[in-house]
């Protein structure tokens, strides 16, 4: 039997806001297992092995997670796989970047905390994000460790069920458990310096694969680390398991070494500038649609999502104080009292309306506008409800909670046509895939928020130093790999 169980979140630290339990969507037992495609009746992989859901729990990126939510769910995880009795293996899926109030390395300690249910014997196979952060204990628990080889994410699932298959082969082999070597590389960089669409990350992961495909090595995974968040283990890492030894270690410090002599080349994923900079350029280029992200609010990296600052920006620029206009769309705003206000009034109707700042108030206040209600949605998973207010020419997207848009449809079912507007700024950091193929151009604005771009300005005090842009002048790491003991043997030495 192999059980499936995790919790997963980017919590920057730099943000005000406290992420609740509710914020996880938790799945239970069979609900588990329907997130995977490759775990459907009548796939291999769901044939190969008795799969059994505990409790997953994925959460939108956002603040840290609040003491009560975090120990609300471990004991619920805990006791779904007491309840299931003895197990064979477990796949533990995570995202690798969970702050919790009041513990450092909280996948690490949910783990610790879950061998003591299940045992030291069964094997463990560690799904992750590369933004997630990788520490020596992480790495100990686990027998197999592996995170996405892309971003954007385009191989969530090939990363998810690649886990689940190895564990499935190491269970069925027979096989001792794999050698795995650890190597923490003193280098922490936003995602939107380390896209893998650009170099130097495309050839540092094009690397991962070749190493994987290496005699005597199993899998390889190449951690960026999350950048908004300080704890000691915020860092890249690099691990290689396998059945080789020497393989494994060379193959470790090889993809580290790359990694970390790479560090001055790593650049923004597209031309960045000040958010009226970006403004100015959109609207004298004729490209069409043009896209601007409001980076440092941006709720895929763990932003409140309802920093005013960018709006206020948009809707004070003359240019778009008519309706006719240059069509702007801004996604998005959370302002539930503004939201349930334009239900109210419906379609058509002209609102004066507050939003914004409940949060995160430190670098604008909430924002008061008057608009036309262009459209109401309702039953929306992360916004609830969504409500788009028309000022001047700037479509703005008001939300009850705070929503991601990524995605056409995320426009289209609010009656919107993005294809078709002058402007699009979103909420973002560098543009998901569908946004990035509808966008005729594109620029990163720098704008503050809990994400802020400029990382060493933050305030980061607890991350292990020296470290890289924060210490520029670092001497060379010791990039040895670092032989990591079998999860059922105990962890001697420094967690480093």
């Amino acid at each position: 039997m192999i059980a499936v169980a995790g919790l997963g979140i980017e919590s920057s630290t730099f943000s005000p806001a406290r992420t609740e339990a509710a914020a996880f969507h938790p799945s239970r037992g069979a609900e588990v297992l329907a997130w995977s495609p490759f775990l459907t009746s009548g796939q291999p992989l769901r044939a190969a092995a008795d799969w059994r859901g505990a409790l997953v729990g994925k959460a939108l990126p956002g603040g840290t997670v609040t003491g009560p939510a975090y120990a609300e769910l471990a004991a619920e995880l805990l006791n779904r796989l007491r309840e299931l009795g003895p197990i064979d293996g477990l796949w533990y899926d995570i995202h690798g970047a969970m702050t919790v109030e009041g513990l450092d390395d909280a996948e690490a300690d949910l783990l610790r905390r879950i061998r003591g249910v299940v045992g030291p014997d069964v094997l463990v196979s560690t799904s992750m994000d590369l933004h997630g952060n990788v520490s020596r204990e992480l790495v100990h628990l686990s027998d197999l460790i592996t995170c996405y080889r892309t971003a954007p994410h385009e191989d969530v699932t090939e990363t998810r069920e690649r886990a689940a298959r190895n564990l499935v082969d190491l269970l069925t082999s027979g096989a001792p458990r794999p050698v795995k070597a650890w190597v923490p590389v003193p280098v922490l960089l936003a995602g939107e310096q380390t896209s893998t669409r650009i170099e130097p990350a495309r050839s540092i992961y094009a690397a991962v694969e070749e190493v994987a495909a290496t005699d005597g090595v199993t899998d390889a995974a190449v951690w960026v680390g999350y950048a908004w968040a300080d704890e000691p283990r915020n860092r890249a890492a690099v691990v290689v398991t396998g059945e080789d030894s020497d393989a494994v270690s060379a193959s470790a410090e090889r993809l580290a070494r790359g990694f970390w002599e790479a560090r001055h080349d790593f650049a923004f994923a597209a031309p960045t500038g000040t958010l009226d900079a970006c403004l100015d350029a959109a609207l004298t280029s004729t490209a069409r649609p043009y896209f601007i992200s409001d980076t440092g609010d941006n709720p895929t990296a763990g932003g409140a999502g309802d920093v005013t600052w960018g709006l206020r920006q948009v809707l004070d620029r003359p240019e778009f104080k008519d309706p006719s206009g240059p069509t702007v769309i801004y996604a998005s705003l959370p302002g539930p009292d503004a939201v349930e206000t334009a239900v109210r009034a419906g379609v058509g109707a002209t609102v004066t309306v507050t939003a914004g700042a409940e949060v995160d108030d430190r670098h604008a206040d909430p924002l008061t506008l008057t608009g036309v209600v262009h459209t109401i949605r309702h039953g929306d998973r992360y916004a609830r409800v969504e409500v788009v207010l028309t000022v001047g020419s700037v479509h703005v997207v008001l939300t009850r909670l705070r929503k991601p848009y990524h995605h056409e449809h995320d426009f289209t079912e609010l009656e919107l046509d993005p294809q078709a507007a002058d402007v699009v700024l979103v909420k973002i950091g560098y543009l998901e895939p569908e946004l990035f193929a509808m966008a005729a151009d594109w620029k990163m604005a720098l704008t503050p928020g809990g994400v802020d771009q400029e990382l060493t300005s933050l305030g980061h005090r607890r991350v292990r130093r020296p470290l890289y842009p924060f210490d520029p002048a670092m001497p060379e790491p010791d990039l040895t790999a670092r032989l990591i003991a079998p999860s059922n043997q105990r962890l001697s030495g420094p967690n480093e």
